[in-house]
């Protein structure tokens, strides 16, 4: 008698020209044990119960539609200069970043590429 029963008992495989086929049976052996209950819901409801209408602490104003309609409205101003002066400042910084960056880059593989002078 074999270990397996997929082998000592004829119904579960058959033959065929590109090999082993699963039958019914086989499938009602093989079949995995599943859950039907869901699992429990984690991040379902806040962990902090306040006494506001909602229940919840963290419900704002919406704003997307304001912001929307201000960095949608054609004025002439690029989108990453809309807000203003913090804009400017971070935008001239990043570029001078990026140019210094760039000519130090430059500089540094000048110098590699020099042969290196011999000491007498």
């Amino acid at each position: 008698m074999s270990g397996c029963a997929l082998w000592s008992d004829p119904g579960l495989l058959r033959a065929s020209s590109a090999g082993m086929i699963r039958t019914p049976r086989m499938a009602q052996i093989t079949s995995p044990v599943v859950s039907t209950e869901a699992p429990p819901i984690i991040f379902a409801t806040p962990t902090k119960l306040t006494s506001s209408p909602t229940g919840y602490d963290y419900v704002r104003k919406n704003k997307v539609p304001e912001l929307q309609k201000f960095f949608q409205k054609s004025d002439g101003v690029p989108i990453h200069l809309k807000q203003g002066l913090p804009d400017q400042m971070l935008y001239q910084t990043t570029m001078g970043l990026t140019v210094g960056g760039t000519i130090y880059c430059l500089i540094a593989l000048y110098m590699a590429s020099q042969p290196k002078k011999q000491r007498s």
